[in-house]
């Protein structure tokens, strides 16, 4: 956390996201694409991944109490 001059403690300022859906992305260059790309599909395995475990948990649930 960073001090003011009054000695208050605020967060430290968020960074802007690296990509946000319905950006325009006319500036930028097929390298920028590219790396938005991968950053992109290294999240939606996490989110596929995230899916999987809690399908896995219901149906650990489910077959515990034999729903």
């Amino acid at each position: 956390m960073i001090a003011d001059d009054e000695g208050v403690f605020a967060p430290p300022p968020r960074r802007p996201p690296a990509h946000e859906i319905g950006q325009a992305l006319d500036d930028l260059s097929a390298h920028q694409l590219d790396e938005r790309i991968a950053l992109l599909r290294a999240e939606i395995a996490r989110l596929e991944a995230a899916r999987e475990a809690k399908q896995a948990s219901k149906q650990a649930a489910a077959a515990f109490f034999k729903i």
